[in-house]
């Protein structure tokens, strides 16, 4: 079933509760239905936004002028450690129902807000898991070559919270497919937060019940798990990436800065901490401008707490932060939400599908 409306305003619809109208939105409920959508659209040439759960997203506050099509297909079926679940499921109740199971391979990304089809898109990681590592095939629907085509895990171009499907518009994730391990166990914990919560070491396995249960705590205490009641959780989750550092980029934070946290990559880069940077850098928790501040439990989400804020408030206290750790580091922090409308580059063209 579609449900076809005009100017509805998308705020309402991302879990910063910003952004403007759409000149359409369409909701679709059938793999059939979200293709024939984006078909249309893209044979009468209107832009597409296709919208899951809208964590992930920070729309402008003049909203998408064009179609907007909102995932909402269902479907899941799990054969020995063969999972299959359409896009728009919840991504959470998904990684429960494969705890539940007896399943690992996802415990580690319990409480990330969105549907299933985002997950492949970011690359989607936590606590030392990412999707790539189980994912094995994604659905799509190719809009160059107007057809539906299965990639391969290989051909996914995952890296860290990005992939081929990321920053391009060819690609409609339609549903995706994981193979996890039918251990009980989860997999071995590699996060050392994660680890001393669970009171293991290091590279041990845990319960996946109490792995689950561990990651729900530790996210909740960040406000990142979506909760009515906690206004810290109105944000995109972590709103820039970790930096990944080139040896020359590395020795100009070295010059400028004593302790920060390093983990090596292995292809000869290393891996630093975004909310190390921007706390080092003088923005505290709850640090605001205007009605949006950042978290008060976590530096690395930005939030829009209260019923005034808008889009552009929200990009220009992304820009104090990154300007603010460049100055003081010399590292120059990436968004990780996608922007649809806006751009933390004044001059750079606006992002759009």
């Amino acid at each position: 079933m579609n449900v076809h409306c005009q100017d509805v305003r998308l705020s309402g619809y991302t879990t910063l509760r910003l952004g403007g109208p759409a000149r359409t939105f369409v909701e679709v409920t059938t793999e059939d239905d979200l293709v024939a959508a984006v078909r249309a659209a893209d044979r009468d040439g209107e832009p597409v936004l296709v919208l899951g759960g809208g964590s992930n997203l920070v729309v402008s506050d003049a909203g998408f002028p064009g179609t907007v099509v909102r995932v909402a297909t269902r479907g899941v079926s799990i054969k020995g450690g063969t999972v299959r679940a359409e896009a728009g499921e919840d991504w959470d109740a998904l990684v429960a129902r494969t705890v539940t199971a007896g399943l690992a391979g996802l415990e580690c990304l319990s409480g990330i807000p969105g549907r299933v089809g985002a997950t492949p898109i970011q690359n989607v990681g936590a606590y030392g898991q990412d999707v790539s590592e189980t994912v094995t095939e994604v659905r799509v629907y190719d809009r160059v070559d107007d057809a539906v085509r299965t990639l391969k895990a290989d051909e996914c171009g995952f890296t860290y919270r990005h992939s081929v499907f990321k920053g391009h518009d060819r690609y409609v994730v339609l549903s995706v497919a994981f193979e996890l391990a039918e251990t009980g166990e989860s997999r071995p914990v590699k996060y050392a937060e994660l680890a001393r919560r669970l009171g293991v070491a290091v590279g041990e396995c845990a319960p996946l019940a109490d792995v689950r249960a561990a990651v729900l705590e530790l996210r909740r205490g960040k406000g990142m798990v979506l909760d009515p009641a906690d206004p810290d959780t109105r944000s995109a989750g972590s709103f820039f990436t970790n930096p990944i550092l080139t040896p020359a980029e590395l020795a100009v934070l070295a010059e400028r800065a004593e302790g920060f946290p390093a983990f090596p990559e292995p292809d000869g880069r290393t891996k630093t901490s975004a909310a190390w940077l921007i706390d080092r850098a003088g923005f505290a928790r709850g640090h605001a401008r205007g009605p949006v501040r950042l978290s008060t439990k976590h530096t690395l989400a930005l939030t829009n707490p209260g019923p005034d804020g808008t889009a552009a408030d929200l990009l220009a206290l992304a820009r104090e932060v990154r300007e603010g750790v460049r100055a003081a580091f010399g590292v120059t922090l990436v968004n990780e939400p996608v922007f649809i409308g806006l751009s933390l580059d004044e001059d750079a063209p606006a992002a759009r599908n």
